[in-house]
């Protein structure tokens, strides 16, 4: 178990392409899966390998962020020494970026006793195992590790992803972005391992010189003075960073082998529990391929959509390949198709809404159709 490593989540996304779904939350805080969270998949990641002391830096949207992760109980880390510490990001502060916010905080990694940081982001969706990523660091003898997915799928996903291209020993010798013109990339995860005196000395440095804004930047701009290799993780990934890739990403966990990989493979997905009754479904209803979490009440017809708790879907309501958040009502006769729904929402009696299977819909938080 990784007793000697702390996690540093960096949770200051590109929220560009999502805004639709961050307006009121941060990315991070963005619901997944019927009854997860993004934030969940990384901390689970690493409370199951091991890590007890977990810093996150989140910026002024922390309302919904903090009601779910509170003091981190669901993930064992309410505790006495170490645990979860949240640290915040001024945005309205031109100043404070992610690199000045580390420096604000530095006593914190001065305070922690472990030797070695693990350093993420929270929109890239997988479960992976951090030891052997660990194990492989501290054998390369290189100061930073970065972990990699090699995609077959990058003209259409993980578009403005880093690109890392390696030599023939795993070295990263330069990177690049993802425009969409190779099927084919070496796409960077953004999680970084590297000893906690590197972090502090890149943090340090960046701040005398005042050339980079964020650990990322300044690993991928100084790889003629680092030594930089690259752990190639083989598993599910999804990149967080539009709609319409959180919606692809929300239908792709209908597929049985992709959900069993994501939330039991490297150890089980931990979450904010809600205790919820089970789902109420009627006689008339019809549902087939979809994930329906607790405490709905089903009456209508559902057909490979995702749905949240405490959805209620009246009676000759029909929904297909959508995902629909947690408090939602759909009344009679509504017909839903390619749609993201958000938290709260009322789609009243007879209204139809279709958007595209490549680009869906998006209902924003607190809208209502009558």
């Amino acid at each position: 178990m990784l007793k000697n490593y702390m996690g540093i989540l960096m949770l200051n996304e590109n929220e560009d392409k999502i805004k639709r779904l961050t307006r009121n939350r941060p990315l991070a805080s963005i619901p997944f899966g019927g009854r997860y969270r993004i934030i969940d998949f990384v901390l689970s990641n690493m409370v199951n390998s091991g890590i007890t002391n977990i810093g996150t830096f989140t910026d002024g949207k922390t309302r919904s962020l903090m009601d779910h992760i509170g003091s981190g109980k669901p993930w064992d880390l309410d505790r006495k020494i170490n645990g979860l510490f949240v640290f915040q990001l001024d945005k309205n502060n031109y100043y404070m970026n992610e690199i000045e916010s580390l420096k604000n905080n530095i006593e914190y990694f001065y305070k922690s006793k472990e030797d070695y940081v693990i350093l993420s982001s929270s929109y890239m969706i997988c479960n992976i195992d951090y030891k052997s990523v660990a194990a492989y660091h501290e054998s390369s003898g290189s100061d930073i590790t970065i972990i990699y997915k090699r995609a077959e799928n990058c003209k259409s996903n993980f578009i403005d992803c880093s690109i890392l291209n390696l030599d023939a020993n795993n070295n990263v010798i330069s990177v690049g972005k993802n425009i969409g013109t190779d099927n084919i990339n070496n796409i960077s995860m953004e999680m970084f391992i590297m000893k906690k005196e590197v972090l502090i000395n890149l943090t340090l440095e960046c701040i005398k010189t005042g050339f980079f804004s964020s650990i990322k930047e300044a690993v991928y701009k100084k790889l003629g003075n680092l030594k930089v290799n690259a752990y190639e993780f083989t598993g599910y990934l999804s990149c967080i960073n539009s709609a319409e890739v959180y919606y692809k990403s929300s239908l792709d966990l209908l597929d049985l082998n992709i959900n069993k990989e994501l939330f039991f493979s490297n150890g089980l997905i931990y979450t904010k529990s809600q205790d919820e009754p089970p789902t109420k479904y009627s006689s008339n209803s019809i549902v087939s391929n979809s994930l329906i979490a607790n405490g709905c009440v089903v009456y209508g017809n559902i057909q490979d959509s995702v749905i949240f708790r405490r959805v209620k879907i009246h009676e000759g309501a029909e929904i297909k390949n959508c995902v629909i958040m947690q408090n939602c009502e759909i009344k009679a006769g509504a017909k839903l198709t390619n749609i993201i729904i958000d938290k709260n929402i009322i789609i009243e009696e007879g209204k139809e809404l279709k958007g595209d299977i490549d680009i869906p819909l998006v209902v924003e938080k607190k809208l209502q159709f009558e």
